[in-house]
């Protein structure tokens, strides 16, 4: 068995645990980056098929109108 003395200290250094707090800090920044990215493509996406989408309910709806006012049933 090892005996502990004042020489054969256990543990981490302030060094070691600031750069794996720095390390932590910039990965967490990068997948915040990415995330917000992510998110606005998606918006973007969204906003772009819910404009097509009104755009097919206008032409349906116009081609109804049309439709209905030749034909009288």
């Amino acid at each position: 068995m090892h005996k502990l003395n004042k020489n054969n200290k256990r543990g981490f250094t302030l060094l070691e645990i600031v750069l794996v707090i720095t390390m932590i800090t910039m990965l967490a920044a990068v997948l915040a980056i990415n995330a917000t990215d992510i998110y606005n493509r998606s918006r973007n996406k969204t906003d772009q098929v819910t404009g097509e989408v009104t755009s097919v309910k206008v032409g349906i709806v116009g081609s109804e109108s049309v439709l209905s006012n030749n034909y009288h049933f």
